[in-house]
């Protein structure tokens, strides 16, 4: 990921299996990473379980703030695709009780339909178990 890109709030996908293992402290046992992306030093991550948003804070990056959301709790989704003006593509999560969407935006080029259809996987698979 380029560092203009990432100022600029654009996310590309991190490697998975290295995901997996730096946040091995976080994720409960057996719960695995099926997307991640970052934002900057911020990260965006898909599990079986829950969409984990990461917010590293201050110069360093030191003070780490986890926002879990359970997949159940997610009402309503959207993604835009980049097109010839707008270079970016954009997704939006709405969650129960919250009154704004989450919303991240992705680079150019970043498979955002692949992400929609993870989220909707997860989304639907949740409620599928109930």
């Amino acid at each position: 990921m380029g560092f203009i890109s990432s100022l600029l709030g654009n996310a590309s996908e991190i490697d998975i299996v290295k995901l997996q293992e730096e946040l091995a402290p976080v994720l409960v046992p057996g719960e695995t990473i099926g997307r991640g992306f970052k934002i900057f030093r911020d990260m965006f991550i898909f599990t079986d379980h829950r969409l984990i948003m990461i917010d590293k804070q201050g110069l360093t990056g030191s003070k780490v703030s986890y926002h879990s959301v359970l997949y159940r709790s997610i009402t309503q989704f959207s993604v835009e695709t980049a097109g010839s003006f707008d270079a970016d593509a954009e997704l939006k999560i709405w969650v129960s009780g919250g009154g704004m969407p989450v919303s991240k935006e992705f680079k150019k080029g970043t498979d955002v339909v692949g992400i929609q259809k993870h989220l909707a996987q997860c989304v639907f698979g949740a409620a599928i178990k109930r």
